[in-house]
Order: C-alpha cells, then structure tokens, then sequence
C-alpha cells in the first residue's frame, strides 16, 4: 500500500452478499432460472441525506468489484479504477457515494460457473446457464435496492463495463440520472466476436478443460493464457506496441533460432496471460465474453434510435481515436441514436495513443470530462456562466480559436433568439453562447464542436456538446428539428459550404449565419498597394496558417443565397468595434455580417 497517497480511499473490504434465495430464483434472458445467487461489492464514501450522490460503476471483462483503495497494507497494487476514484480525484469520494459489484458470471465472489450448484454440489462448471448484460444489471439493480439506494445520479462503465451502462439507461430509465459510457459499442462487429471466439476455443481445446470438470484439478491455464494474450493483443494500438516493444529482443543481442520467446512483445504477453491465470477463471471467461457477444441493441429493439427511445438519462460517451476493438465509429453510432430521438447527450473523441485500454491509461483527460459532467449534472445551476476560458484551457487553444471566443455578434446573435426556442451551434466553442442563451432566453441548446479541449468547456457548463465534424453530414437530427441554427464564423472555414448551409436550413426554421467580409477596405487595400494577403484585426492570420479557405464578402453571400432559392429575413453588417449596423456602403465598410435566413 501507498501511505504516502493522500487521494486513496485507504483500507477497503468486499462484502459479499446473498440477493437471491434457492426458493426464489432468478429468470434469466434465456429462460432458465438460477438461484442461490450471491454478490460481491464494495463502497466508497457516504450517502448523503437527499440520498442523490449515488454512482455505480461497471466493470469490464476482467474487472471486480475492487475498484479502487487497499484490501491490506501489505497490498502493491490498488484497486482497477484507483486513478479515478478517490477523495479529490474524478469520482470524489468525499462528494459521492460509489457502488461497484463484481458482475454475473464473475470469479471474484459473485455467482459464476465456479460457484457451487446446489443441485450437485459440485461447481456449475458448464452447467451454469448462458447470461447476457440485462442479466448482469437485473442483479445489479436488486444489489442497489438491497442497499437502499432508490435514484442513481450516474452509472459509469468502460468496454464490457459500457454495454451495462447503455443497459440500465434503456431497462432502468426512472433509476438513473446520468449515464456514462466510455470505449464501448451498442454490439459487437465481427472481427471482436471473432477474437471472442478465438479465446474460447483455446480454452476449451486445452486438454485440462474437461468440459468444464477442472475445478478442484489442475485449470486450462495455457488455453486461458493464449486467450488472455488474444484479448490484451485488441486493447493495445499498434502505436503503443511499436513505442514499447518495437523490434526489441528480451534479453540477448542476436536471434536464438528457435521458438522460445525472445521478443520483448512476445514475453510481455506470456506474462500477462500467466499473470491473468493466476486470478481469473476460464469459465467465467467464456461466460462474460458470450454475453458480450449477444448484447446487441439494435437487433433487440430493432433499430438503435428505438433502443433509446424512452431513456432519461443525460448521457457522456467517450471513445479514443486509436481504439480499434471498439472504435469511435462505434461511439459514434450510439451518439447518434441519441441525437435521433433528441436526448441529452455529450460526445468526445478523445485522441490517445493506448488504443482500447486507454479508459485505464488516460486518467487526467479522460478524468476532467467525467468530473465536469458529473458536477454538471450534480449541481446543474452554476454560479457563473462565465464569458472566459480557464487560464489553463486559454493556453491550449490557436489564435483563431482564441480569437473565436471573444466575438462580438454573440450578443447580436442573442437579441435575434426568441425565448424557450430550441436552438443549434455548430462550431460553438467553448459553450458560452449557448450558456448565455440558456441563462437569458430558456432555450433548449445543442452543440456541435472539433476541439476537444472546448467540448470539455461546454459540458462543464452542462450543455450536451458533440464533438465532430459537420462534412461528414447530419442526417440524425430530424427536418425543422431546431427553431435557430447558429453557424457563427464558420462558413468561410468548411470545405463544402454550400452542402453545409443547406443541410443547416434543412434542420433549422432559421439558420443564422456570420462571417468575416473579405471585401472590406482594408483587405482591399493591402491586396492594391502592398499586394499581399491581407490581414486585419477581423483575420489575423497569415495566408499560410489561415483557417479560412473561402474569402467572401456580403455581395458574394447574397448572391449565394439567390441561386439557392434561400430567403435573407435580416442582414446587419458590423464595424468590430461597435454592435451598430453598418448604414451605408456595407460591402466596403462592414468587417463582419450577420445573416438571418430561411428556406421552406
């Protein structure tokens, strides 16, 4: 133990539990019932009085219910998920009462294929009937009824630990207030039920399996190793291999010429499966992956938009950019099953180079998205919206995107809202626009942002903020779905800007646009007498690091709009240094415009 770790939960116990009686078993997915059925947990921290400060968190494949803290001094090692939960870190236990049990099928005190049948008293072994996810969080539900807890205000989870997240959102929506769900997918593609499958096999073609007759013998360990290699083998990038291992030999200067392992790669693996024999149980592992394999929610409830269509939950999904078991593709697709049916959602790709086992590797980035959005969602009314970054996020960000922030038409744009409208951002920062609406007009606000350091911002604000890229299209928010969309100095940066304004007028009755006007006197100026790009107090940018790659000006813009058939309700061309309207000569005096369009 670590007693110069002052953030630790200390000395911690599992409990074990029994929540089902022989007299009365549980009926599982498969139709078949099970009973005796008990449950190992652990808890940190105190429910407080109004009982709404209680978190769940879910383990993955080869997870317990030791999340974090010490079982003895004499411990090296401390719980799983010990960097995020604690006093003062991401999961505060002084702030949070955090339950974690080992799941159905588990090896680490709840009832699995290790347990003892009653009907035998031998241990189930393949006898144990086959468990799906809604199984494991129907007897994670009856833990948390026996502990009197009546209200989650989140359930968190990672990989296998994420599909039970989506579960108790869809089974269980009156129990849960927030849902997040990390490097996880709606189903498994078949290349991961293929490496499933792979590891199984191992196990069960190891000579000591016996069908499952091994307990109390000698155990399948090479067949679970080789699993346990296959498996550790999709939770790495081949970035974090190369970075690590490369070709570097163990332990000599020139090959052996045999097939020992000699390779750095090859004896870390033989360590991890070895290391995994020594705590984990085959069966368990064929039972869990199983699971895993038939938790698919668009097949259950026929599409993914109607698998959420009665959850409650506000939801943060977070995926890694070099997550290639469970990819941010996949993330995506359940972001945008969300979005279909209008939830409150929050997405982040989150770039790391630790592939699947980054939600274990990446404890600070992925730490300040989990306690802003659980402090968000715990204290929704904040104090103050703020009209700043942080110094610290300040730093991180370009001069265009520093100089996004502090735009003059925000308070325009927020006069032409009308209140309790439904309103859309795209490209909005750090949130504050959305937050200043939210706080003055009621509305109901989204947002779509790229950079992550800005999404963090704005769910820090309690704004359902998704980060990505709006080329790729939108074809998960309905027609006419918004009142407003915000496409505020963006247009000049996309790649397609017809496509984009197009689809931002099919969603919105009113879509408000703002951009910098290229035809303004100083740019034309320095293009005449100087005859170089030009840069202005409105761009500041060299023509080498601009993210502008359309230079229009109002007359380019009304002219657009012409041959598109779209209605120009308002125009207000702007001097930077005042809110007033340009009068006359806008084309030549105004350095930015607002536009209010529409289009039936």
């Amino acid at each position: 133990m670590d007693t110069t770790d002052k953030n630790t939960v200390g000395i911690v116990k599992t409990n074990v539990i029994r929540l089902i009686e022989s007299d009365r078993p549980l009926k599982l997915r498969s139709g078949r019932e099970l009973a005796p059925i008990d449950v190992a947990y652990e808890t940190y921290g105190e429910l407080n009085d109004a009982q709404d400060n209680a978190i769940l968190i879910c383990h993955a494949l080869s997870g317990d219910a030791h999340v974090a803290g010490y079982h003895s001094r004499d411990d090296k090692k401390p719980g799983w998920w010990d960097c995020m939960v604690g006093p003062g870190k991401a999961i505060d236990t002084n702030k949070y009462f955090v339950i974690c049990s080992n799941l159905l099928g588990g090896c680490s005190g709840t009832t699995g294929p290790a347990s003892i049948n009653p009907q035998t008293d031998k241990p189930y072994g393949m006898d144990f009937p086959i468990i799906t996810i809604a199984d494991m969080v129907k007897v994670q539900k009856l833990l948390l009824e026996k502990l009197g807890i009546k209200k989650l205000l989140a359930v968190i989870g990672g990989s296998i630990g994420g599909m039970q997240v989506l579960a108790w959102a869809i089974e269980y929506p009156d129990f849960v207030d927030s849902a997040i769900a990390v490097a996880t997918t709606s189903r498994l593609g078949a290349q991961s039920i293929a490496f499933d499958a792979v590891g199984r096999n191992a196990i069960v073609a190891d000579p000591n399996f016996d069908n499952g007759n091994y307990y109390g013998r000698k155990v399948p360990d090479r067949g679970l190793a080789i699993a346990r290699m296959i498996g550790h083998i999709t939770y790495l990038s081949e970035q974090s291999m190369r970075e690590k291992f490369g070709r570097q030999l163990r332990s000599a200067q020139a090959y052996s010429y045999d097939f020992d392992s000699e390779f750095a790669v090859e004896t870390y693996l033989d360590y991890k499966g070895q290391s995994f024999v020594e705590r984990f149980d085959a069966g368990s592992y064929l039972y869990i992956t199983k699971a895993a394999d038939y938790f698919d929610l668009a097949r259950k409830h026929r599409t993914l938009k109607k698998a959420f269509e009665k959850v409650k939950s506000r939801f943060l999904i977070v995926s890694f950019s070099s997550d290639w078991l469970f990819t941010p593709e996949q993330s995506e697709a359940i972001v945008k099953g969300l979005i279909a049916n209008g939830k409150d959602v929050s997405f982040c790709n989150i770039n790391s180079p630790y592939g699947h086992d980054a939600f274990l590797l990446e404890p600070e980035t992925l730490g300040n998205f989990i306690s802003g959005f659980l402090k968000a969602t715990h204290s929704p009314i904040a104090k103050d919206h703020g009209r700043q970054l942080n110094g610290a996020n300040q730093k991180t960000l370009s001069r265009f995107e520093q100089a996004q922030r502090a735009r003059v038409d925000y308070e325009l744009i927020e006069s032409l809202i009308e209140p309790d409208s439904i309103v859309l951002d795209i490209g909005c920062g750090d949130g504050e626009l959305l937050a200043r609406l939210k706080k003055d007009k009621n509305i109901k606000g989204r947002g779509i942002e790229l950079v992550e350091e800005l999404v963090l911002e704005g769910i820090r604000r309690r704004l359902p903020i998704v980060q990505y890229d709006i080329e790729r299209g939108l074809e998960n928010y309905a027609y006419k779905s918004f009142d407003y969309v915000i496409l505020s100095q963006t247009l000049q940066t996309v790649k397609n800007p017809k496509k984009v304004f197009m689809e931002l007028l099919r969603l919105g009755r009113k879509v408000i646009v703002s951009f910098p006007n290229f035809g303004h006197w100083r740019c034309r100026a320095q293009l005449l007498f100087l005859g170089k790009a030009p840069q202005t107090r409105q761009l500041p940018f060299g023509w080498h690091d601009s993210p502008n790659i359309h230079f229009l000006s109002l007359k380019d813009f009304d002219e657009f709009c012409r041959r598109l058939n779209v209605n120009i309700e308002k125009k207000m061309p702007l001097v930077k240094a005042r809110l007033s309207p340009v009068r006359f000569a806008a084309n030549l005096l105004a350095e930015q415009v607002i536009y209010v369009t529409s289009k039936d």
